[in-house]
């Protein structure tokens, strides 16, 4: 499924996935209140709660019933090997067949990359 075909909940985990990867939310650090984000992002607040359930559910976030939701303690480690392997599985063998299909030399494109 292409990023365009992804449902808006799938959309926003990625964002906030990436903001865990990137360390903009650490360990323990409180998410975005649902209102708050739906706003920020022009959503509707219950598909942002729909995407902070994927992450509860996933035991990426905790709940503080009556404070908020906050980053699970290693939800880093644990998102970023998910991450790697769904990139592994998915993402790089497309890549692979595309760099093939052009015709090119994958150890020229690392060193354009080192370069």
């Amino acid at each position: 499924m292409s990023k365009a075909e992804q449902p808006v909940y799938l959309k926003l985990r990625e964002k906030i996935a990436a903001a865990i990867l990137d360390g903009r939310y650490g360990d323990g650090d409180p998410l975005p209140s649902v209102r708050a984000f739906a706003a920020e992002e022009g959503a509707n607040p219950l598909t942002v709660a729909k995407a902070y359930q994927t992450f509860q559910d996933d035991g990426i976030v905790v709940v503080r019933r009556g404070v908020g939701m906050f980053v699970a303690n290693g939800a880093s480690e644990k998102l970023k090997t998910r991450e790697r392997e769904s990139f592994l599985k998915e993402e790089w063998p497309r890549i692979v067949r595309h760099i093939e299909r052009l015709g090119l030399d994958a150890a020229e494109l690392l060193d354009r990359e080192t370069a």
